[in-house]
């Protein structure tokens, strides 16, 4: 089966107040499970901003050079993510739908090229 990545900007969130999110976080870990009980869910994460980032690599002639900053300028932070395993694209369409419908904000869906699947 291939590999799905659903994501979602961190920029693409409306202010959202403490109560927002933990009741958003709440009805998302419901559609986590969800997906673990059909067998789909792969890994999961988010909370993910710019102010997570914890060092920036580039490559000079062969060799990594990590930096602690300045970061490459971006628009777009990505927000959180999750990684499921589905038969095909309308079944990766449908859970990106759960997600979207529970949190209210974007979400992106990506296959990774079957050639880099197991």
């Amino acid at each position: 089966m291939p590999n799905y990545l659903i994501a979602f900007n961190d920029e693409w969130v409306p202010d959202q107040t403490p109560e927002q999110l933990r009741a958003k976080g709440a009805a998302s870990r419901a559609v986590l499970e969800e997906m673990k009980d059909a067998g789909v869910f792969l890994y999961s994460d988010g909370g993910i901003d710019a102010s997570t980032a914890i060092c920036s690599v580039v490559n000079d002639g062969g060799q990594p050079v990590f930096s602690d900053g300045p970061y490459v300028e971006t628009k777009e932070h990505l927000g959180g993510f999750a990684a499921i395993t589905a038969p095909d694209d309308e079944a990766a369409r449908y859970w990106a739908g759960r997600l979207a419908t529970c949190l209210d904000w974007p979400q992106e869906v990506h296959r990774f090229p079957s050639a880099w699947t197991r």
